[in-house]
């Protein structure tokens, strides 16, 4: 039978055991020490004194504050995106009314210009009117019945503008408008009825320039300028102390009409 004796002659018997030699730590990645260094700036930044903090309080007294006192940097973005929104919003209505415009003045020339296509009082001013239009745009770039909507868009802006904000671009855009209106009719209509068709021409655009015009007046308005007082709290103007008159000197026969 074998034996697992291992002390024989040729074997030596070992007096210590082998200790194993100690690894060297692991080095944190990149990942870790970034994100410690994230987790310890949100811990530092949420503090009393911290910038998250700061700015958090700043939004929760906005409302109290109002726009005129908030924090700097607040007010900034509020503005800007208000800016932003009325940029969109004008640059989506612009588009809408280019857009608009363009339909419409596509769509004029299928207006027939030149002829009689309107009857009436108003036949005496928009049929000559029509005519010059016609006789006068053969070699524009623009189709005859645009100029003339476009003669239309201006007087019907020129009455509505001039009524509501009383401009006096808008108001000299009027009469304008009406001048060279009455001198088409004149031009346009014949001889024999030129100076009727002009009057009432005239008379439209007078009466109508009562609305345009509202408000306008030749007189030289003077307005007074109210004195300045100019009050200066600083100076003092000594008022006398009253002095008590002193008694007079008693006498035995003082006041008495008898006297020894």
């Amino acid at each position: 039978m074998q034996s697992n004796d291992n002390t024989g002659p040729g074997h030596q018997e070992l007096t210590y055991l082998p200790v194993p030699f100690p690894k060297e730590p692991t080095k944190p990645s990149r990942f870790t020490t970034l994100r410690e260094a994230l987790r310890d700036w949100w811990d530092r930044a949420w503090d009393i004194d911290g910038v998250l903090y700061e700015m958090w309080d700043d939004i929760l007294s906005a409302p109290d504050d109002g726009l005129r006192h908030m924090a700097p940097w607040l007010r900034a973005i509020l503005m800007t995106a208000g800016v932003s929104v009325v940029v969109l919003m004008a640059k989506g209505a612009g588009e809408v009314i280019l857009q608009a415009l363009h339909q419409i003045l596509t769509a004029v020339p299928k207006v027939q210009v030149g002829v009689d296509t309107s009857n009436g009082v108003a036949a005496v001013v928009d049929q000559p009117v029509r005519t010059y239009i016609a006789q006068h745009s053969a070699g524009l770039p623009v189709e005859a019945s645009t100029v003339y909507t476009l003669w239309l868009l201006t007087g019907i802006t020129g009455l509505v503008l001039g009524f509501l904000t009383r401009n006096n671009g808008v108001r000299a855009t009027w009469t304008a408008w009406g001048a060279a209106t009455v001198l088409m009719v004149w031009t346009t209509t014949p001889d024999t009825s030129r100076p009727v068709a002009a009057g009432l021409a005239a008379l439209a655009w007078t009466l109508l320039s009562a609305i345009a015009l509202r408000g306008l007046t030749l007189r030289r308005r003077v307005i007074g300028r109210p004195a300045k007082v100019t009050v200066r709290p600083e100076i003092h103007v000594p008022v006398p102390y009253p002095v008590p008159a002193e008694p007079a000197e008693q006498h035995p026969h003082n006041g008495c009409p008898f006297r020894d």
